[in-house]
């Protein structure tokens, strides 16, 4: 099928990238390990690593998984982690082992995670010690047989590694108690590990890198296969994209997002690993007032985040304190930057705030507004080097410019389908590797894309999605709960939070408060429901599908 729209690409932007210039993940990481040894990689709480340190962990690391844990070319590993350096140094471990990473939200509940490592298949995790009695819960429920544990100040220098892992073990008592007795302390696989040889078992395109957990309607998680040439093209397009305005080498670039999210993994991690950048880490960006004071320790170049957290930043005292002038790009993903947002961050920082658009079937990012965009448009961009867009309606029909449709992409960045789930990859796979993004835009005569509307009834709180069915489905199993719908209404502070709609069972109630409890003690928090409305009967269609727009709509 040809090209339906060529977008004018920014001054110096390749409209192609070749994805042949690394054959793996590992041959990049090496060769950024190598060119810029001796340029810090990762700072966190004041600490940094070089790229030579982060090249020398990495191995000794991968050494271990494979002699030591007795891991193969293939075999997953499950990452569950903040933003700490030991999170880059596992990461790079497993890639270079010729492994495959699987990405755990922290926040995870026993039930949540014991599926991803069900479903994953995954032979070992590296994990903060702070999730560990999570773990334990359901560990043996799972396939995991190596646990390697490891405190949030561990890469810290003494003597801060130590008073950082006292204050957060006894003075804020964020470590709930917990016995794995086989499990592996990282400094110990660390040391062990040095005096291993690390294999480098063949490795092209088509391995999987990654195994990215996303929801979907039928509201279980399942893993897209993001492979090397996925993540490979990804990386070399936003390099495409920066090149205009990033001097390889020179950059610091603020990272709140986790690095366990897809937009941050490779936007941050990968892309400015490629261009000899700075990632400063920051753990808990919930703490606005010390992430404003970090800020101000660092002549920072860049900065990722999501609309919640802009709108946050410049609601905290200090932040107009901080120095922006060394800042060239601000990018924010994840959720729709909302314009009142952006125009503050403009008129705080001096500089724009620039929106891009993506999934984790994409790698993630599939159109970014050019970089040397002056002010906030309100659109998502044009698509990225080796992109194309198509807008389409429900039968897969070409629509015409301006129309409103469903936003499919194609580019070597689509992953490979989802793992185990060959229907779920039908639902979203059209004929010539169209990808159905689910989400309801329109293009202009420049080649600019703006949302519209979902398709899906997904919920997006603070960039994160919700899926209804896996909410409905925890509300209903208490006993006075015979129907519940979970639907998205607007909040200023996350963008959207979860509302459920319950009927309870004749004879029976229960209180909002009571529920929302219940619900807690089974899903993340960012899934829980803060309101509930009680109802005689939901809306329905002729077969008895429950009409969640019509409670959104209604439901406010």
């Amino acid at each position: 099928m040809e090209k339906i729209w060529l977008q004018e690409y920014p001054e110096g932007v390749p409209a192609e990238i070749d994805v042949n210039e690394f054959p793996s993940l590992r041959e990049f990481l090496e060769q950024s390990f190598s060119k810029y040894s001796s340029l810090p990689a990762f700072t966190n709480m004041g600490h940094s690593i070089s790229f030579g340190e982060l090249d020398e962990m990495s191995r000794y690391l991968g050494a271990w998984l494979q002699k030591n844990a007795g891991l193969a070319k293939g075999d997953c590993v499950a990452v569950m982690m903040p933003n700490v350096i030991q999170y880059a140094v596992a990461v790079a471990a497993i890639l270079r082992a010729g492994l495959t990473v699987t990405n755990v939200n922290p926040l995870y509940t026993p039930r949540e995670l014991e599926h991803q490592l069900n479903d994953s298949g995954a032979k070992a995790i590296i994990m903060v010690e702070n999730f560990a009695a999570t773990l334990q819960k359901v560990r043996h429920k799972t396939p995991v047989k190596t646990v390697v544990v490891t405190g949030i100040g561990d890469m810290l220098a003494v003597p801060k590694r130590h008073l950082v892992n006292f204050v957060i073990r006894k003075v804020k008592k964020m470590v709930p108690a917990w016995d794995i007795p086989d499990a592996v302390p990282f400094h110990k696989a660390l040391k062990e590990g040095k005096w291993q040889t690390m294999d480098t078992p063949p490795l092209g395109h088509d391995d999987i890198a990654f195994l990215q957990y996303t929801g979907g309607t039928t509201g279980v998680a399942k893993g897209a296969m993001l492979t090397h040439r996925n993540i490979i093209a990804n990386l070399l397009q936003a390099r495409a994209w920066l090149s205009v305005t990033v001097v390889e080498g020179q950059s610091v670039v603020v990272t709140p997002l986790p690095l366990y999210h897809i937009f941050s993994l490779t936007a941050n991690f990968f892309v400015f690993t490629l261009m000899g950048g700075n990632n400063i880490l920051i753990t808990n960006p919930r703490d606005l007032p010390a992430f404003v004071k970090e800020l101000k320790k660092h002549r920072f170049t860049f900065m990722t985040g999501v609309n919640t957290l802009f709108n946050g930043l410049l609601n905290t005292p200090g932040f107009d304190e901080v120095d922006f002038s060394h800042l060239r790009v601000t990018l924010g993903g994840g959720m729709a930057v909302q314009a009142a947002v952006a125009e503050r961050w403009q008129q705080v920082t001096g500089k724009p705030l620039i929106q891009a658009y993506g999934l984790t079937e994409t790698s993630p990012a599939a159109s970014i507004n050019p970089l040397t965009q002056k002010e906030f448009n309100g659109s998502i961009g044009v698509p990225i080097s080796s992109t194309e867009f198509s807008i389409r309606d429900e039968d897969g029909k070409e629509l015409g410019i301006g129309a409103v449709g469903e936003i499919c992409i194609r580019g070597p960045q689509v992953m490979a389908g989802y793992w185990k789930r060959p229907d779920e990859t039908e639902k979203v796979m059209l004929e010539g590797g169209w990808f159905r993004s689910g989400d309801m835009g329109r293009m202009d005569e420049r080649g600019y894309i703006f949302i519209e509307d979902r398709k899906k009834d997904m919920i997006l709180v603070s960039g994160f999605n919700v899926y209804p069915n896996e909410v409905e489905g925890v509300a209903v199993t208490h006993p006075a709960v015979l129907e519940a719908a979970a639907v998205g209404i607007p909040d200023e502070k996350s963008g959207e939070m979860v509302k459920l709609f319950v009927v309870c069972r004749e004879g029976q109630s229960v209180s909002e408060k009571e529920l929302i409890d219940f619900c807690r003690q089974s899903l993340t928090g960012y899934k829980v429901p803060r309101k509930v409305e009680f109802r005689q009967e939901l809306p329905k269609t002729n077969v008895g599908k429950i009409l969640r727009r019509a409670l959104r709509d209604g439901g406010s």
